[in-house]
């Protein structure tokens, strides 16, 4: 992966920071130009002051990674604050906060892509930060950044947590094919759950390596299709399409559904399916497409998480007129068309319309909230 490169926040860089997935993506969506211009100036290759103070602040954070199989997962570590810093605009460091049944415990070596969303949900503040592990000092990872990106609170649930001491005597990891009874109902109340992709083509240059992201709803948003099938309704975003286009150039894919009452984690290696159209997707309120996981591996670690969390403020995307429903009833953010987010800029790219400025389209990446933040 090529080393970072400095870039000042709303000035384009030369080169466009995605690769041929993603780009794919954006084009079928009908964004390629928006994306475009928002990635130049959003996407950093280093972490700015505002994200580096965030990630010290933090009691957890979501980590994404490939095992030596090449399967990608999405765990999480947890710790005091300041387990996570940033020494320099360019170094993230992460010290220990493992948890146990952690699927990547053997994964960090020097050269491994590493993924990481730091997500603070009583404030539904979240950024990412991508890059290569640099070097291994004990349970220390640093990790060489080569992108780092803001994302907007919408879809997140707001909880506040309380630390708990672990459970004593430990529950042995259970491992399956498929989901039990139990998994089913884990997620079939999940209102969040966590996505680990990636392209480690070497075609894919500055642009190569592992994403983790966040995914919200009201209950049942995702669906249960049987044991070894989860359909996911994909909502309006930031249009750069990171894990979308990811499964494009690989379809495989790790979800982390976390109970925050029982603080079991449920880890799921599956196979990732871009649904474009079709009748299914009317069943799902206010997704523009859908994502159908063909599960391989299921992993359940109770009660591993040293938090229990309140109840859950639904975000106002789900809680505003006509942004009720759930799973096949009708989850998702408003109607299908001017909900969810949608600003009108996609509204006219879903209808060919070009005549937006490309200075406009800066403007608005740098000022609107549901766009990258500063």
């Amino acid at each position: 992966m090529n080393g970072p490169t400095m870039i000042e926040p709303g000035k384009a860089a030369g080169a466009s920071p995605f690769h041929a997935g993603e780009l794919a993506v954006q084009r079928r969506a009908g964004v390629a130009e928006h994306a475009d211009v928002a990635g130049r100036i959003g996407i950093r290759g280093f972490m700015p002051e505002q994200h580096r103070a965030f990630f010290a602040q933090l009691s957890w954070f979501i980590v994404g990674g490939v095992d030596a199989g090449g399967q990608p997962w999405a765990t999480l570590r947890a710790g005091e604050p300041g387990f996570v810093a940033a020494p320099d605009p360019v170094t993230l460091r992460v010290a220990g906060g493992a948890l146990r049944d952690d699927p990547l415990a053997d994964a960090w070596r020097p050269g491994a892509p590493f993924g990481g969303l730091g997500i603070e949900l009583p404030t539904r503040r979240r950024n990412r930060v991508n890059g290569t592990v640099a070097a291994l000092d004990g349970a220390v990872l640093s990790v060489a950044v080569t992108q780092s990106f803001g994302n907007c609170p919408k879809y997140i649930q707001r909880r506040t947590p309380e630390p708990v001491a672990p459970a004593w005597p430990a529950v042995p990891l259970r491992r399956a094919s498929a989901l039990d009874e139990a998994d089913r109902a884990l997620i079939a109340r999940a209102d969040t759950f966590f996505v680990a992709s990636a392209n480690l083509d070497p075609d894919a240059h500055h642009a190569r390596g592992v994403d983790v992201s966040h995914r919200g709803g009201l209950p049942g948003f995702v669906r249960v299709d049987d044991a070894r099938t989860l359909t996911v309704p994909d909502y309006s975003g930031n249009r750069y399409f990171n894990t979308l286009g990811n499964f494009v150039s690989n379809p495989r894919a790790g979800l982390l559904f976390v109970d925050f009452e029982s603080g079991d984690l449920l880890y799921v290696a599956a196979r990732a399916e871009i649904v474009w159209d079709g009748p299914d997707l009317a069943a799902f309120e206010g997704a523009q497409r859908l994502v159908r996981f063909r599960l391989s591996e299921v992993r359940r670690s109770e009660a591993a998480l040293p938090f229990r969390w309140s109840a859950a403020e639904y975000a106002p995307q789900f809680t505003r007129a006509g942004g009720a429903g759930g799973g096949a009833q009708g989850a998702g953010p408003g109607q299908r068309t001017g909900a969810g987010g949608d600003d009108g800029s996609e509204r006219a790219a879903r209808r060919g319309d070009q005549a937006a400025p490309l200075a406009a389209l800066a403007t608005a990446t740098a000022t609107r909230v549901c766009l990258p933040p500063r």
